[in-house]
């Protein structure tokens, strides 16, 4: 990375400040939430996860084992300390998750049902509104301290490579959107407002350029090659478990098993499509 301009850094913090503040389009399709909005949500969480399973395995890894292999010149060893890292980085994402109380994960989504019981609290006693507030409040909480380590991911992943950036960044704003549902909701409902509402979902989705720029001058110090091999892979242990933990049962629950294997398809076509356009 001694090579990097200015310029590289400015791109990847945009990127990843883009991917942050979708959670602001969630918070106004919140306010306009109709059950027809459901199944183009579902195919695009398919296909975020698509782009993130595809990259994970074709890419980020695949720079994980290179990296380890041009310090120790060992390809078994290059290819173990890889899968450390890898499942690592899916343990690192599933105690962040383990940490976060249910009833305000953002890994647990609302279906159609849940949202008109959201909706219909509005009319109920101010002791369900408090905890209707509450529970916005902490799935902000929540998600933002999930956004830290997906903030520094697409940061990393886009300093490395603009395609491979930009790619992630696409796929985890797809599913920012509706974490930022999870957020407005609830606090709408509450307090009738969405001005309200919606900077507590924007609030949250800012924790990702943060998270990006904290770890990055964390660990500047120490990036070198070895430092990045252990990165990429604990990234994609990170990826592939929000994938199959988040996206792809929320992607089943807003729609139906077709819409998601859809976007799963999509998702990794385009993520081909657009690696190879770059070689």
């Amino acid at each position: 990375m001694d090579d990097l301009t200015l310029n590289n850094y400015l791109i990847a913090f945009s990127l990843t400040l883009f991917a942050g503040i979708s959670t602001s389009i969630g918070a106004v399709l919140a306010f306009f939430s109709k059950e027809k909005n459901y199944k183009i949500l579902s195919l695009g969480l398919g296909f975020s996860a698509g782009v993130m399973i595809y990259v994970s395995f074709m890419e980020i890894l695949v720079k994980s084992k290179e990296s380890f292999f041009e310090i120790y010149k060992s390809e078994p060893l290059a290819e173990f300390l890889m899968i450390v890292c890898f499942f690592l980085g899916i343990l690192l994402s599933a105690f962040i998750d383990y940490m976060i109380p249910k009833d305000v994960n953002p890994h647990e989504p609302k279906s159609s049902g849940e949202l008109n019981v959201l909706k219909e609290d509005v009319k109920t006693s101010t002791l369900k509104l408090a905890h209707l507030k509450r529970t916005g409040i902490f799935t902000a909480l929540a998600i933002g301290i999930h956004n830290f380590p997906e903030g520094f991911a697409t940061f990393t992943a886009s300093l490395e490579s603009f395609s491979l950036g930009l790619s992630i960044a696409i796929a985890i704003a797809i599913h920012n959107i509706p974490e930022g549902m999870s957020i407005s909701l609830p606090i709408y409902y509450a307090t009738n407002s969405k001005k309200k509402a919606f900077w507590y979902a924007t609030l949250s989705g800012l924790a990702e350029p943060i998270g990006a720029v904290v770890g990055f001058f964390l660990l500047y110090p120490f990036l070198q090659d070895s430092t990045l091999a252990i990165i990429f892979g604990i990234v994609a242990g990170i990826m592939i478990h929000i994938s199959f933990d988040e996206l792809l049962p929320a992607s089943r629950i807003y729609g139906n098993a077709h819409t998601t294997i859809l976007g799963i398809c999509l998702g990794m076509l385009v993520m081909s499509l657009s690696l190879l356009a770059f070689i």
